[in-house]
């Protein structure tokens, strides 16, 4: 399984690398790249399709085993490598019965297994140059592999429950196996094992046994530090059994689905990245970049990043009120609805049916009706539970969190009654509804996440609960009035301008405020960030909440406001933002909480790779924007040619193709590891279950 993945992964990668290489009016190429990227699934498949027959081999194999004349079975391979417990046990088992004897351990020959791989060439003829054949192979592509992929887990995950199955019964043999020993040779060799195992050092052999006199205590302040190896060994997330598993079905289907539209929404986003490099890869109505724009940032909002928050805010919400969550079917009536919403709306605007030219509620009114509906269920559902609190106070948290649905569901209702936008009303509810959604639909939420992941993850309190405090109401004071300073210098009034730039300024305090208080949380356990997969994620985040926040005020003021709107600076921004502190945030409470709901932790060096990949795809995707956006906003103001800022931004725009590819890639690590979490069933271990057996034999007899 794990040579497929690492397979899948290298060919993705080669493949988004061929792909960003393309350049443009390249038909020929980008046939070439159509049959490169099936030959790649090709090759995919059949690497499935090598691990699912060496899998049935496997099952097969041991069902022959177990079936035909069982007792041949040489089961001492599992005396090899007991650990001290297992050997003290089998060894108390022996002295009981007082039956010794001698036993002959024979040595098994490896079975090879066959090793085979097919490949196809394309045939390139004349259809293979049409643009319309190339995007109908494509198109037909897309939904048989994705069956595929569905096809091949299912069968996987079937045959791991069966093969489980016949190792609990390989375990019920050995513990038989074990319980007829009474050999005497073997209890010396048991009794020699466990000596070997239970030896350890006094740790003083060179220093002796004295005390040192050290009255200058440079001995007490010396510090070890060990390197790390490669991948370092994580702490791993404790079991929660309290939690109602009505409700932990509810938060995995929050999670699955909003990984979903994370995946789906940053693959159309990953296409369009690569139009800029090449500009006529399609001449499909639905795929044009007007219309496939919109799809990626509404699907990363309103599906990903919405859902996420919603599906971890039903475990925080009842979690800090010590009661539960009052109703789990308003949960799933939330989430079918916002789904829907996600749905339709993606549909309406690959086929051109959309609101305008409102950035980020390009959705029309009656798709957004249905999320404004999810919201109201859920305000409700979260009122009722605070309500319903076990303690006095309500923690900071829900602060937070309720504040911002209250918040979403006052944006969705100012920026579709069509009551206020004519003229430059529009305009202003424009800038207000897009920051707002932003600043206190996105953001409130997920610091009030932070606020009870963070301590949980540290195992200490947060810092100040008074700093919080001054964060929340500086927030709700300034983010509400900042959305003008993206018209600056329009015919919107001066001072309701120069009101935003004001907001956009005192946004240093609760900026300020929260990064302070989640810094200082981390305060003498800084240690535990290489011990667990969760804290580089919340780390990152709050440092991008402070970085990306306070670049936000600088890109308000007139001044700079003259060199960088209408570049890619804004679009550099929007990811440090969204994507350095949602994301990571997200990212960091969904591997906090998912294995202790499901019992299943995600794999330590996908996690790696899940996180470097993100973090390295962003700091190249808006680096290079930042830097050539400036200097591009710096013609712009010396009256050089349109022309020449477009030629000059083409190698930056290759950067932001290759950074999105690599957190496209993340986001596909990512999706495998929520599997992990979620579906796939943990290996029976034939030795410990085979000890189980054995205590239960002793119960009974």
């Amino acid at each position: 399984m794990m040579t497929v993945s690492k397979c899948k992964i290298a060919s993705g990668l080669c493949l988004c690398i061929y792909l960003v290489a393309i350049p443009a009016h390249a038909e020929t190429q980008f046939g070439e790249a159509v049959a490169l990227s099936l030959g790649i699934v090709t090759l995919v498949m059949a690497l499935g399709l090598l691990s699912i027959l060496i899998l049935v081999k496997d099952v097969v194999q041991n069902y022959f085993l177990s079936k035909i004349n069982p007792g041949r079975k040489d089961y001492s391979k599992y005396l090899h490598n007991l650990s001290s417990r297992q050997v003290s046990l089998l060894l108390d088992r022996i002295v009981k019965k007082q039956h010794l004897g001698f036993i002959l351990l024979t040595i098994l020959s490896l079975v090879s297994l066959p090793s085979f791989a097919q490949s196809s060439q394309p045939t390139a003829d004349s259809l293979m140059s049409q643009g319309g054949i190339l995007i109908t192979i494509v198109l037909i592509a897309i939904p048989v592999l994705a069956g595929a992929i569905f096809l091949f887990f299912k069968i996987t995950n079937t045959l791991n429950r069966y093969r489980n199955q016949q190792r609990v019964e390989e375990a019920g043999r050995v513990a038989a196996y074990l319980d007829g020993i009474e050999v005497e040779v073997l209890a010396a060799t048991l009794q020699q094992r466990k000596d070997a195992l239970d030896f350890a050092l006094s740790h003083n052999e060179l220093s002796g046994g004295l005390a040192a006199n050290d009255h200058k205590g440079l001995i007490n302040n010396v510090e070890h530090e060990a390197s790390l190896p490669f991948v370092a060994r994580k702490r791993k997330a404790h079991v929660r059994p309290k939690v109602d598993p009505q409700l932990s079905r509810l938060i995995a289907w929050f999670v699955i689905t909003a990984t979903f539209w994370l995946v789906f929404g940053t693959t159309v986003g990953e296409y369009i990245g690569i139009k800029f490099v090449s500009p006529d890869a399609d001449q499909v109505s639905w795929l044009s970049f007007g219309r496939l724009r919109p799809v990626h940032t509404n699907a990363v909002f309103w599906g990903w990043a919405s859902l996420a928050m919603l599906g971890l805010g039903n475990y925080v919400v009842p979690r800090v009120s010590n009661a539960k969550l009052f109703s789990i079917k308003l949960g799933w009536y939330s989430l079918i609805l916002i789904n829907t919403a996600v749905l339709l709306g993606t549909l309406c605007l690959m086929a051109g049916i959309n609101n305008g030219g409102g950035e980020y509620r390009e959705y029309i009114w009656p798709v957004m009706l249905l999320f404004g509906i999810g919201l109201l269920l859920t305000l409700i559902n979260y009122f009722k539970t605070v309500a319903s609190r076990t303690t006095k106070e309500i923690y900071i948290s829900n602060w937070y969190i309720v504040s911002s649905v209250i918040f979403g569901i006052v944006i969705v209702v100012v920026a579709y009654v069509p009551l206020w936008q004519n003229g430059l009303g529009e305009t202003i509810i424009q800038g207000y509804y897009m920051h707002q959604g932003v600043g206190m639909w996105f953001m409130l939420f997920t610091l009030g996440i932070v606020y009870y992941f963070l301590p949980q993850q540290l195992n200490k309190p947060i810092y100040s609960y008074s700093l919080g405090i001054l964060a929340f109401w500086t927030q709700i004071l300034f983010y509400t009035l900042i959305g003008t300073h993206h018209f600056v210098f329009s015919a919107i009034p001066w001072w309701l301008q120069t009101v935003a730039i004001v907001g956009s300024v005192g946004m240093i305090i609760p900026v300020v405020a929260g990064t302070t208080n989640f810094l200082l949380t981390f305060k003498g356990a800084w240690y535990k960030i290489t011990d667990s997969y969760t804290l580089p994620f919340f780390l990152t985040g709050i440092l991008f909440y402070f970085t990306g926040s306070m670049q936000g005020t600088a890109e308000a003021f007139r001044s700079t406001n003259l060199i960088w709107h209408f570049t890619d600076f804004t679009v550099a921004h929007s990811h440090l933002t969204m994507y350095g502190i949602i994301c990571f945030l997200l990212w960091a409470g969904i591997y906090a909480l998912m294995p202790r709901i499901t019992g299943h932790e995600p794999p330590q060096v996908t996690v790696g790779a899940h996180f470097w990949l993100a973090l390295i795809g962003l700091l190249f995707y808006t680096i290079p924007l930042m830097y050539g956006s400036t200097m591009r906003g710096l013609m712009w103001m010396e009256a050089k040619p349109f022309i020449d800022s477009v030629s000059f931004m083409a190698p930056f725009w290759l950067w932001r193709a290759i950074g999105g590819s690599l957190m496209w890639l993340s986001h596909l690590f990512f999706a495998y590891n929520l599997y992990r979490m979620v579906v796939v069933p943990g290996t029976v271990d034939i030795k410990e279950t085979a000890f189980e057996k054995l205590r239960s034999m002793d119960r009974v007899s």
